[in-house]
């Protein structure tokens, strides 16, 4: 039992090594900047925060890695509740926005998924510095304001300006510089409530001294390099709140196309006032012209009525305003209706009854409303049988009745409603109403028959095609013959038009294309009765729209290999008449099969036993009922899947040489065994910006398994071009579908950043520097090309991941060195920013670490430095370790605390022979303490390590056998 516990646990470390040797990769992301940034801030433990002024040019790019490639998209929150990140998401690495607003701050997140574990996400936030220029307000203490500003009186100077860091105030008396305490008539505060934005000066009792210029500055201490802003303003015994008059009328009653102007003009206040005028409809008509004090309205119209305001400010006191209405004249909407004799029930108007016709017409304005009425054209008075009234405007505005008592023969006719307003310019609204005779039994004669709906025979249901023009027909009848309205009625959806409702004014429904969806039940009712109150009629007709069989799949796509089987479904979704006739299969235009369709089942299948080359191409199913045919369509091909890049954009570069750098080209095959063997890949590649192509076969000899990394190496690309690379496989049916990818020339990695690494597989070494005042220099080397003739049993065998290609740095300590020489290297300077702009309260803490091999039995010393800018002390040792640590190489990390913008420098001393090199590769600068390191186990080891624990099981296995 326990062996069986040994060997499974031994199973499980070895399909660990396994899964860590995996070319699939979930995303990894981080997030630099190369736009104009003014500071990069690295809080600790919290967020990176991204300082930018407005205006400038926003860059972030997402350094993504993984297999396959992550999709990559930028989101953002924070920042005004108003603001749209560009309305949308952006779905690529970088992100650029030019001319930055202030809104537009806020934190943006980067998130790559490739479905690999969970999303990787990081983010930055992005803080938008400005300054505006500041504006002063003037008050008098409350209770002692008067026309002008006399002496005796306290006064209140307030200058505010918007900006981002917080600003800081001064205020100057002329070329004086006024404090708190520096003149006893001069107090100077925030007020508490204001929360620093703003800052008071206050001239207790005004003495002749106190009139004077007075500067305000506003400052943000020149953060992002924007500069102070200043305002003056002048106070005299002058100065005084604006005051203003309307050269106008209250309100402004005109017609519609008239030209309307007002005309505002100031009547105190010092300094000159400045006049705006502002609408009630948000904003000023487009066609508006506004010249000093006077607003003209060019033919004006209804939309453009409303309260226009003059606003009078000069900063000093609160802004005058004065407003005015402007009334634009319209008639519009008429309509009337007739009641009967209240005490009867039944639809019919008797003789001898009381009638009374109604009229109403919505006016502006109301007050200028007048009605008349007119009996087959001629004017008709109020008397005791005809009584006209007008409605109380308060309970049914713009109304007016007639009322026929005791309704006669001789009072059939047309009557006519006219409404007009007084002031004239605008057409008078005319509604005619005609009551007309018909013969009816003895003593009753009725001008009104009720409406009657009937659906004629044989339209109801109705059955159509679908694309066909269906006609849905309801007959009316009745006096006067009424409207009829459509509308939907076995559910709550629009009508064809898209409303919910359609009129007709002869019973009769017309649909063009009808489709599917608008089978169902259609309801016919009659409209308001020509102004009779009438219960409506109504009717259904039911109709029933035919349509091919729905069927999926549409379209699809099947790759197979040649010999193997393939086969073909289609299924019907829906279809109506629900009964299908026939299927019939075909490739291309030629007849493979055809039949009945099963009415117990809902699909119907073609298998093809072996592919061959003639079965490649299009196959066609189509399921025919009553009103046609559902295609499916498959496309059988052998194309081969795209090939999927293996995705890092951290340092794409394989090599690199002065003029020209190559690139590792990496992918895997996408279903490799879903066809024929793949046999090459045809590579294409071009220079961005060309038009032309070269393009070269990648042999394949045996068969890709899926998941196996393939590589080739792309060299003599010029620098700093990029190029685009084409990536096509082929199989005995031919060209498969082809993958693109960008490869770009990666120049040095900005030192800015809340990760540094540094391998020195790069020429220019990361920025790294020597130092001209030391003995000698740091050497870049791989150990494929470096010559040991000199040293032997010293220096490692390769750099610190194993390979013999990989670069790394190592002091060379043959002669002429001497023991006690020194060769120092420098990093570029690292940015350290405050929380806030004014200093630095709690360092934050990064963890530098690198890599080293001291092996020889004359190895020296390896130190490391910490180097601050802006100190006059001497750098700080950090690390320091000294005398042979063996043929390995080994990693060191150490926690450093910079307060300003600093430098790490390594030093190496030689020792007192030659067989003392001391080599470094792999140097990281992460924010936060150090952490314990991991287990470090490179491939070769870990291959080795597989190796023995096979062995072991296989001793297990053998043991447990025996015991059998």
């Amino acid at each position: 039992m326990d062996l069986t516990i040994c060997v499974l646990g031994l199973l499980a470390l070895i399909v660990d090594g396994i899964r860590c040797q995996g070319v699939y990769a979930p995303p990894t992301v981080r997030i630099i900047h190369s736009g104009h940034a003014c500071n990069v801030e690295e809080e600790r433990h919290t967020e990176r925060v991204y300082t930018i002024r407005e205006g400038e040019t926003l860059e972030l790019t997402c350094l993504v890695t993984g297999h396959p490639r992550p999709q990559i998209r930028w989101t953002k929150t924070a920042g005004s509740v108003s603001d749209r990140f560009q309305d949308s998401s952006v779905f690529n690495e970088t992100l650029h926005i030019a001319k930055i607003q202030r809104t537009q701050g806020g934190r943006y997140y980067c998130k790559a998924e490739n479905g690999l574990g969970s999303p990787a996400i990081k983010s930055i936030r992005v803080d938008v510095y400005y300054l505006d220029d500041p504006v002063v307000t003037v008050h008098q203490s409350i209770g002692e304001a008067k026309e002008q500003f006399y002496y005796e009186r306290t006064v209140f100077l307030r200058c505010v300006a918007n900006s981002n860091p917080p600003v800081r105030y001064s205020w100057h008396r002329g070329r004086e510089v006024l404090t708190q305490g520096s003149d006893k008539g001069v107090e100077i505060y925030e007020p508490f409530f204001t929360q620093g934005e703003t800052k008071i000066l206050k001239l207790k009792n005004l003495r002749p001294q106190d009139y004077a210029n007075y500067s305000c500055i506003a400052s943000v201490r020149n953060v992002c390099g924007i500069p102070d802003r200043s305002v003056i303003f002048r106070l005299t015994n002058k100065t005084a709140s604006p005051s203003i008059k309307l050269l106008v009328e209250d309100p402004i009653v005109v017609n519609p196309g008239q030209t309307v102007s007002l005309v505002c003009i100031t009547t105190g206040g010092e300094p000159p006032p400045i006049l705006t005028w502002v609408s009630s409809n948000d904003s000023l008509p487009q066609r508006s012209v506004v010249k000093g004090g006077t607003l003209t309205l060019p033919a004006i119209t209804s939309d453009e009525a409303g309260v226009y305001s003059c606003v009078a400010s000069n900063n000093v006191g609160n802004p005058a305003k004065k407003s005015t209405t402007i009334v634009v004249r319209a008639l519009k909407k008429g309509r009337f209706w007739i009641t009967p004799d209240p005490y009867h029930n039944d639809d019919h108007i008797q003789i001898g009854r009381e009638v009374k016709i109604s009229c109403q017409v919505e006016a502006t304005p109301p007050e200028e409303l007048t009605f008349s009425w007119l009996k087959n054209g001629r004017a008709l008075r109020s008397s005791e049988r005809m009584v006209i009234t007008q409605t109380d405007p308060d309970i049914s505005p713009g109304t007016t009745n007639l009322d026929i008592i005791d309704l006669k023969f001789t009072d059939f006719g047309t009557y006519t409603c006219v409404a007009a307003l007084k002031g004239g310019g605008i057409p008078e609204i005319s509604i005619d109403v005609n009551i007309s005779s018909t013969t009816v039994p003895p003593l009753f004669f009725s001008f009104l028959v009720p409406p009657n709906l009937t659906v004629p025979r044989g339209k109801s249901p109705l059955v159509a095609r679908e694309g066909d023009t269906v006609e849905l027909e309801c007959l009316v009848s009745g006096k006067p013959k009424p409207i009829i309205l459509w509308s939907r009625a076995d559910k709550e959806a629009p009508m064809p038009d898209g409303s919910m409702q359609m009129e007709s004014y002869d019973g009769v429904l017309r649909i063009v294309n009808v489709s599917r969806e608008m089978t169902g039940s259609y309801r016919c009712q009659t409209s308001q009765y020509n102004g009779f109150n009438v219960k409506p009629r109504e009717a259904i007709v039911e109709l029933i729209v035919q349509y091919p069989p729905t069927v999926e799949p549409v379209f699809m796509e099947m790759r197979q290999g040649l010999g193997r089987p393939v086969v073909m479904t289609c299924r019907v979704l829906r279809a109506h008449p629900s009964r299908v006739l026939r299927f019939e299969w075909l490739l291309s235009n030629r007849l493979l099969h055809a039949g009945a369709f099963d009415a117990q089942r809902d699909e119907t299948e073609y298998t093809i036993r072996s592919l061959n080359r003639d079965g490649w191409g299009e196959y066609t199913c189509n399921v025919i009922n009553e009103a046609g045919a559902g295609k499916c369509t498959f496309q059988v091909t052998g194309k081969a899947y795209p090939p999927e890049f293996y995705y890092d954009t951290y340092n794409p570069l394989w090599q690199n040489r002065p003029r020209v750098y190559g690139f590792k080209l990496q992918w895997t095959q996408m279903n490799p065994n879903a066809v024929d063997r793949i046999v090459a890949y045809r590579l294409g590649i071009r220079q961005m910006g060309l038009q032309r192509w070269w393009e070269q076969e990648i042999p394949v000899d045996g068969t890709i398994n899926k998941g196996e990394l393939m590589t080739h190496n792309l060299t003599e690309l010029i620098k700093p071009e990029s190029y685009e690379v084409r990536l096509t496989p082929i199989t005995r049916f031919g060209e498969g579908d082809s993958a693109i990818r960008i490869v770009t020339y990666s120049a040095p990695i900005n030192p800015h950043l809340r990760e540094f690494h540094c391998s020195f597989e790069e020429e220019p070494i990361c920025m790294f520097t020597q130092d001209k005042n030391d003995d000698f220099d740091w050497t870049r080397h791989s150990a494929a090309t470096r010559d040991t003739k000199y040293t032997p049993n010293t220096g490692p065998s390769g750099d610190h991941s194993g390979s013999k290609q990989g670069f790394y740095m190592y002091i060379e300590t043959s002669r002429p060195r001497k023991e006690g020489d020194q060769a120092r290297l420098i990093s570029p300077f690292f940015n350290v920013a405050p929380k806030n702009p004014y200093g630095i309260t709690n360092p934050p803490a990064y963890c530098f670490g690198f890599f080293y091999h001291m092996y020889g039995k004359h190895i020296g010393t390896l130190n490391a430095f910490l180097k601050q800018k802006g100190q006059t002390a001497s750098e700080g040792l950090v690390w320091s370790l000294s005398g042979n640590q063996g043929d390995r190489w080994k990693q060191a990390k150490v926690s450093i605390h910079p307060t300003s913008s600093f430098q790490v420098v390594l030093q190496g001393i030689r020792g007192p022979g030659i067989e003392g090199d001391i080599a470094i590769d792999d140097i990281t600068l992460e924010e936060g303490e150090c952490r314990d390191p991991p287990p470090n186990l490179s491939a070769k080891a870990l291959s080795t390590s597989c190796h023995i624990w096979l062995l072991c099981v296989t001793l297990v296995l053998t043991l447990l056998e025996g015991q059998r």
